[in-house]
Order: structure tokens, then sequence, then C-alpha cells
């Protein structure tokens, strides 16, 4: 029986590296994709040295250029995607509202929204297709409205924008694509910092779990630590 096939985005480091070696683990064929093709093949060579079957990818995924020279590439040696995790993604606030720049805005947006989006809308009908599909948005609890604060504006915004793009994808999949995002709360990494408060392999656990789900699993949800949270 062939592998199933995983994209992960913002493969090179972080949740992003720490979910493909994870998938890798699985028995999924994963799709390593960051900025630069070298990084993505450190991250190849960690799960192929672990017995692993993996591919490594250039995809800046803020330049919808690159992300159509990527799903073409892609798509064209592997017409069928099994699963989709929309992990790469940036921090560039500065504080409060006053202190957002419409430059930073549009970048944030640019990466942890419109590159999901595009992402998505492509490989949504493949799985449609092929009668299966798992698509994990990595969010942030900074994105819910239920208990939303002040500053950093630019990325609650996009979080809480992924999460609108969670369920219409949803709403669009039937019942045999699952799509969720997950917040993987706050991990130790170049984004969250020494001080965040859980390990990498934390942080990625949710993500590959909710890649992984079986049919009766949950979908159109916002997930962490495998159980649902309030949008």
């Amino acid at each position: 029986m062939d592998k199933k096939i995983a994209i992960v985005t913002g493969a090179s480091r972080g949740i992003g590296a720490e979910v493909s070696k994870q998938l890798s683990k699985a028995g999924i064929h994963v799709l390593c994709a960051s900025r630069k093709k070298e990084d993505s093949e450190k991250t190849v060579a960690s799960i192929t040295k672990d017995g692993g079957s993996a591919e490594a990818f250039s995809l800046d995924v803020s330049n919808p250029t690159s992300v159509q020279k990527f799903l073409d590439e892609v798509l064209k040696k592997h017409p069928k995607i099994d699963i989709l995790v929309n992990n790469a993604g940036i921090y560039l606030d500065n504080g409060s509202i006053e202190n957002t720049s419409l430059e930073q805005l549009q970048g944030t947006l640019d990466t942890n929204l419109i590159g999901p989006f595009l992402l998505s809308q492509r490989i949504l009908p493949i799985m449609k297709k092929n009668g299966y599909g798992r698509i994990v948005n990595v969010s942030s609890g900074m994105g819910q409205l239920y208990d939303m604060g002040s500053g950093y504006a630019a990325y609650r915004i996009s979080k809480t924008a992924i999460n609108a793009l969670t369920r219409i994808l949803h709403a669009e999949a039937g019942d045999d694509i699952k799509v969720n995002s997950v917040c993987p709360g706050w991990v130790r990494t170049d984004m969250g910092g020494k001080s965040a408060t859980r390990s990498v392999e934390h942080g990625a656990e949710t993500i590959v779990w909710a890649s992984l789900l079986d049919k009766s699993g949950p979908s159109g949800v916002f997930l962490r630590d495998k159980k649902e949270i309030p949008w």
C-alpha cells in the first residue's frame, strides 16, 4: 500500500520540523517546504537518518508566484495529497495597535493567511477527488475572539482569519475530509522564545494528531491538547 503524502510548510525548524519528523515516524511521506530548499533538506536529512521518507522543496508562502510554482512542481510528481499542514507563520508586531504599521499587517497576512488560503484552495479539490484529506491550520490562542486582548494586532488578526478559513474549508470539504485549527500553545521556538512553557515536541503533538485523524475524529473545530476550545 502506498504511503500517505503530507505537505508541511515552514518545515525547516521549530514546530514545522518537528511535525515533519513525527509524521514520518507515523509512516507518512513528508514534503518539507520552507523558504530555502537547503533548510528543508536539513529536516529531510534528519528524517531519512531515522528511516523515514521525505523530500525538500522551496516555498515562500507569502509569494503567490512561489506558491504556484511549488504546487505545480509537487502535483506533477504527487497528484494525490493526503495531508496539508499550514504551519509557516511570522510575527512582526511591536506591541500596541498604534505601533502596528500597514507593512507589518500586510506582511503578516501574506504569510499567515494568504499562503494557507492559496495552498488549501488548490489542494482541497484534489482531496475531494480522492475521497480523503486532512488539513491542519496552525493557529494561536491569540486569535481567539472568545478572549481577545490588546496588542499584537497583526498577528491576532491573521490567526482569527485563519480560523475563519478553517470553518469555510470545513463547510466545503465534505465528510471524507477533516479541517481543523490547532493552537500548539506557547512553544520554545525562535518565535516563542526561551521562556515559553512548552517543548517543540509538545507543541507538535496535537498538530500531528489532527493530521492523522480517523473517520470519527472532529472537523471544523479549534483544538489545543487534542480537545476543542472556543473560537
